[in-house]
């Protein structure tokens, strides 16, 4: 495990890598106001290297077997874990981060599509989390051109050495705290437009060197 993190040091420090940020975040990180982060599972690998010691995140990982190698791969990078998914202990790992953002101010972190697929389709966690909260829900991609795609369920991106990459934050997405069902599937929609959106914004910005409009 310490060897991998490693590689994703040294990995990172050769990427030409670019940030950006959209205004509704920008305002938030002022402000140190919490958020619910939010990037699809084939696009994770820098950033907890990236931003687990820069903000303040508590990551939800499930019981698997990957979801116990993930959970030690982002500890050591400051980011504390919750552990749980859809199929086992969701809603007690839902609770503990909520009381994680609703106590100590934290971010949250959730892989949407995780850990099992389907490929950029949202789950509903990160919706229930941000009406529960009342933190709203940030879109996030990585993107590296040259890069490996890996021939898993989530297409795994893997940014080849001295690749031009970007990171791309979206504008936070709301959800009422007196949210229906109704209005509960819409927000998941919503936000699965938006990851997918924002993902084509990343790998047009470093295969193309474009400047996305968020």
């Amino acid at each position: 495990m310490a060897l991998g993190r490693g590689l994703v040091r040294i990995l990172t420090a050769s990427l030409r890598l670019r940030e950006f940020r959209a205004p509704g975040l920008e305002a938030r990180w002022q402000a140190r106001q919490p958020v619910i982060y939010t990037v699809w599972h084939g696009r994770i690998l820098l950033l907890p290297y990236l931003y687990g010691r820069r903000l303040r995140i508590h990551a939800l990982t499930s019981r698997s077997r990957d979801g116990e190698i993930l959970s030690r791969f982002v500890q050591g990078f400051g980011i504390r874990v919750v552990r749980g998914s859809s199929s086992r202990g969701g809603a007690r790992a839902l609770l503990a981060l909520a009381r994680a953002v609703h106590d100590e101010g934290a971010d949250a972190l959730i892989v949407p599509d995780g850990p099992r697929g389907p490929r950029h389709v949202a789950q509903g966690g990160a919706v229930i989390l941000a009406k529960v909260t009342g933190v709203p829900m940030v879109p996030v991609a990585f993107a590296a051109a040259p890069c490996s795609v890996l021939r898993s369920w989530d297409a795994f991106v893997v940014p080849h050495p001295f690749a031009r990459a970007a990171v791309l934050f979206g504008e936070p997405i709301g959800v009422p705290r007196e949210a229906d069902r109704d209005v509960l599937e819409a927000k998941r929609r919503e936000l699965e437009a938006a990851l997918q959106e924002i993902t084509a914004a990343a790998d047009r910005a470093a295969g193309m060197g474009d400047v996305p409009a968020l």
